[in-house]
């Protein structure tokens, strides 16, 4: 899944390929979020880590991995 944090004063937004869900996603910024200097992390697939520190997240859009169709199978059943 494709994670993308909009973080305040950054022009740029960071964009993570993560295969966390997005409830495990959601939960750990609120948890970053209701802490005190709380950070978020989020695990790429490459086994690194994306920090920001939670009070600086914009937002947070996640879009769900589509399945592609490969081949020649036939769309109409």
């Amino acid at each position: 899944m494709q994670v993308r944090i909009g973080v305040q004063s950054v022009p740029k937004e960071l964009v993570v390929d993560t295969a966390q869900s997005a409830d495990e996603v959601q939960r750990a910024l609120a948890e970053a979020l209701a802490a005190e200097g709380g950070v978020f992390v989020l695990k790429d697939r490459k086994a690194g880590r994306v920090v920001v520190p939670a009070a600086r997240v914009g937002y947070l859009e996640i879009s769900e991995d589509e399945q592609r169709n490969v081949g020649f199978g036939s769309q109409y059943a």
